[in-house]
């Protein structure tokens, strides 16, 4: 596994918590980061985890924004709050981040779908990502 895949779950964790508990996801992350300090080769994974989490902690208006737009009639409280903020971690990457390639925030995405959220998850976070990733080439 890569360390922005280890990332990314770090990421979600921090972000998914900080949604259901109502606490602040960065300080959710740092609390994590703090309990791992002694493993060796985490702060590369901390690094891309924290710029995930203030990336859209940042963004957050225009990235719940676009969700809301191209979510098919799903209203961001509809969604299971795992999804939420698998979409809010990927479409941060693909609307603020070039050095990953659409397609792979969009695969990373289905993949903690598949393993983590309902079976129909990775299908509509597929479909909402790969839109907005279009959206984003036609500007």
């Amino acid at each position: 596994m890569s360390a922005r895949t280890k990332a990314r779950k770090r990421a979600l964790d921090a972000l998914y918590a900080s949604d259901v508990r109502g606490e602040e996801a960065l300080e959710l992350l740092r609390q994590t980061e703090v309990e791992l300090l002694d493993r060796q080769n985490q702060q590369g994974i901390f690094d891309y985890a924290e710029m995930l989490v203030t990336g859209y902690l940042e963004n957050a208006y225009q990235i719940d924004s676009e969700i809301q737009m191209l979510a098919d009639n799903w209203s961001l409280d509809r969604m299971p709050a795992v999804d939420r903020a698998i979409l809010r971690m990927a479409a941060w990457e693909i609307l603020h981040n070039s050095e990953v390639p659409n397609e792979v925030a969009i695969s990373e995405a289905v993949s903690l779908a598949g393993e983590l959220s309902t079976d129909e998850s990775p299908k509509f976070i597929n479909g909402v990502l790969a839109r907005l990733a279009k959206g984003r080439q036609a500007l």
